[in-house]
């Protein structure tokens, strides 16, 4: 018999947190993120409390674990999209649909009770979380800002009632054979034609000092219609820019600015740690601090985080710098490719910008919506 129980003390905590760490146990493809940061979800003082509500259930068979699922009420989107949603999230489960079935209905249930009418997700609490069921590439190794799943959670998740919403596809992009160098003469050219230049420092936090007020206004206004984004709160930049100042590297940055030393274009790419990280399992122990590191100096692997344009200078070329700048950080002898992580399918500007490379698309993840409202008819007409 399955039993699903809200997560209320230390230990559930504990099992909820580890229990993907122990599904996925010797998973070559599986990445962890730092175990610190998800025991902070269940914090009083944790970053989203201001925004949002969450439900967290774990799922027992015979006395053990077999799933867990987290149920998000985003305040801040539901009223920007004049919607009425929960998000689920942190979804993991053995291969039984009446383990699926379960969670869904406990979530479902959590969310008609909180007056939403609709389910959708995996979406975290904003999209700097991990989102997006992976459906294709399974064999491949997940970067670490994404989460890693076996294929039939698809085939769960589509039983039980839920459809595609949007779909991202992920691309593993290396410098073309027959790169001439023309990146660089048409970014240049654009620079001088805009009067714009790029912004430096000698350090990151001289970087973080002078740029992120910069930053966060570029992402808004750039991020401001894309799917699942909500705005920054005080509390998420004060995380980020924490975040940035573990495995930001200056080499792997990008910022344009005008005449005015104001930001208008941004690109901010990471040194891969999902290798680094995967045999502690998360934990920051003396030898996984030491992979970081050693993956921080000399990526094989360049994760791409954020790209945002003022809506001012959209149709003017500029994300070209950025492409200059990222083909030259993947002609560096350590790195071996660049992973963009999630570019919605209909995004045609992104999607569009990695032919300037050579492109692989090796991944695809969805995002699944199901009405509450429909499923309650279906339910009074039977």
């Amino acid at each position: 018999m399955i039993t699903v129980k809200e997560v209320e003390t230390k230990k559930e905590r504990k099992l909820f947190v580890e229990f993907p760490l122990r599904l996925y146990h010797g998973n070559p493809c599986f990445v962890p993120p730092l175990y610190g940061d998800e025991m902070k979800i269940f914090s009083k003082h944790y970053v989203y409390n201001d925004t949002c509500r969450a439900v967290y259930y774990l799922a027992f068979s015979e006395g053990r674990v077999v799933g867990r699922i987290s149920g998000i009420i985003q305040n801040s989107a539901n009223e920007k999209f004049g919607q009425k949603r929960v998000r689920f999230t942190r979804f993991d489960a053995i291969d039984d649909i009446e383990v699926s079935k379960a969670l869904f209905d406990a979530v479902e249930k959590w969310a008609k009770d909180n007056g939403m009418d609709t389910v959708v997700g995996p979406l975290g609490f904003s999209d700097l979380e991990r989102e997006g069921l992976l459906v294709e590439g399974f064999d491949e190794l997940s970067t670490f800002e994404e989460q890693y799943n076996a294929p039939y959670y698809k085939d769960h998740i589509e039983k039980l009632g839920y459809a595609k919403e949007v779909d991202w596809t992920e691309s593993k992009i290396t410098v073309p054979a027959y790169y001439d160098g023309s990146l660089d003469r048409m970014a240049e050219f654009i620079l001088k034609r805009y009067n714009l230049h790029l912004g430096k420092a000698r350090s990151v936090n001289e970087f973080l000092n002078k740029y992120s007020d910069g930053l966060f206004d570029i992402i808004d206004k750039s991020y401001e219609n894309i799917y699942g984004t909500v705005p920054f709160t005080d509390g998420m930049k004060k995380m980020m820019i924490d975040n940035f100042r573990l495995i930001i590297d200056l080499e792997h940055v990008a910022v344009i600015l005008d005449e005015n030393e104001r930001v208008v274009c941004m690109g901010i790419c990471f040194p891969s740690i999902a290798k680094a990280v995967q045999k502690s399992g998360g934990r920051l122990t003396p030898s996984a601090l030491a992979r970081i590191l050693k993956a921080i100096r000399k990526p094989e692997i360049i994760d791409l985080g954020l790209v945002g344009v003022d809506p001012e200078y959209a149709n003017r070329g500029i994300s070209v710098v950025i492409s200059a700048a990222l083909m030259n950080m993947l002609k560096a002898d350590n790195v071996k490719y660049a992973e963009t992580n999630l570019n919605l399918e209909d995004n045609y500007a992104i999607q569009n910008q990695w032919k300037r490379f050579s492109e692989v698309k090796h991944k695809r993840r969805r995002s699944y919506v199901k009405s509450l409202k429909e499923s309650e008819n279906d339910k009074n007409r039977s």
